[in-house]
């Protein structure tokens, strides 16, 4: 068995949500028409996290988040025992700059289902995807995120583990090998 390969450690795990959110703050300024959206059941700390060093950086407490659960938007979930999570949207998206956000691209499955299922609570005016980590090789659909954490090349057997200090205890991210 080949040894797990840490691809972000605590520290460069830090690092790169920092940068994420400079590039969002290019983009956003003040977040006044914009909205962050977090993908159940992983996206959310991602999300979470965004927001609040976006709150941290422009001392601004009016970021609006939500968390959005897939569930039954997935073309899978009948093959699935799925448990669905909450959907937390307190906000209008309509004409709204949605930054979708999950942990990790891999096909694109779970994004257009994200994009489904967003649609339910109106049309914004532009969606953007951001993503910790994008494994760019595996793609079913055509999606590609705006705002990268870090790219790597991978094999479909290889699995990503994403683990965030909130429920893991730690952050870290890891390129596991199935072989």
């Amino acid at each position: 068995m080949i040894k797990p390969k840490i691809i972000l450690d605590n520290k460069q795990f830090e690092i790169t949500v920092t940068r994420l959110c400079y590039q969002l703050i290019e983009v956003h300024n003040d977040f006044k028409d914009a909205v962050i959206i977090g993908l159940q059941p992983r996206g959310i700390y991602l999300a979470k996290r965004i927001q609040k060093k976006l709150t941290e950086i422009l001392k601004k407490k009016d970021i609006q988040f939500g968390s959005l659960d897939i569930t039954f938007y997935r073309d899978d979930f009948r093959q699935k025992e799925l448990v669905p999570n909450a959907t937390e949207i307190d906000f209008i998206i309509e004409n709204k700059n949605v930054i979708l956000v999950d942990d990790v691209l891999f096909t694109g499955r779970t994004i257009r289902a994200g994009l489904d299922a967003m649609l339910a609570f109106g049309r914004p005016n532009d969606v953007e995807l951001l993503v910790l980590i994008d494994r760019r090789l595996s793609r079913h659909l055509p999606i590609q995120a705006k705002y990268i954490g870090k790219t790597i090349d991978s094999i479909v057997s290889e699995k990503v583990k994403v683990e965030w200090k909130e429920i893991d205890g730690a952050d870290k991210v890891t390129l596991l090998s199935n072989d």
